[in-house]
């Protein structure tokens, strides 16, 4: 086969760091705008970019080109400069060292990105550690609770 066709969904979910400034409910569609606007620049396609003013969650398609590690690196580190230089109330923003990664059915992609969009809601009812701990225990990852949620 002379060409690469891939098509692998993702669904990212990371945090701000410990004792970090949270995100303005107003600044939240900028910044998700923004991180859409990185994926699309990394060869690949942001589906979804919501969440609330403590973390975000992404649906995209992994670039072809581009190992896991490297594309979640690129997303929050350019994210996290841009952030910062929204002025000074960011000026000691950081997302978390760590983020969870999981792999999301083609027959599930509808059903994620309507979670997604639904964040606000659904954490009227749910922390985020609760929340990551049920994607935890859904897709069988093991985990050290002394150190899965250290940094946020």
């Amino acid at each position: 086969m002379a060409t690469t066709l891939t098509k692998i969904y993702i669904h990212l979910v990371f945090h701000i760091k410990k004792n970090c400034t949270y995100i303005r409910e107003e600044d939240l569609p900028e910044v998700f705008a923004y991180i859409g606007g990185l994926i699309s620049n990394a060869k690949s396609i942001p589906l979804v970019v919501g969440g609330i003013n403590d973390h975000v969650h992404i649906l995209f398609t992994l670039p072809k080109t581009m190992c896991l590690a490297d594309f979640v690196r690129y997303i929050k580190s350019n994210s996290s400069k841009w952030i910062k230089s929204k002025g000074n109330y960011y000026k000691w923003f950081s997302w978390q060292d760590g983020y969870g990664a999981f792999s999301v059915s083609a027959s599930v992609v509808d059903k994620t990105i309507e979670y997604i969009r639904n964040q606000q809601n659904h954490h009227e009812t749910i922390s985020y550690i609760d929340e990551y701990k049920q994607f935890l225990e859904m897709y069988k990852i093991r985990y050290d609770e002394n150190f899965a949620f250290d940094d946020f």
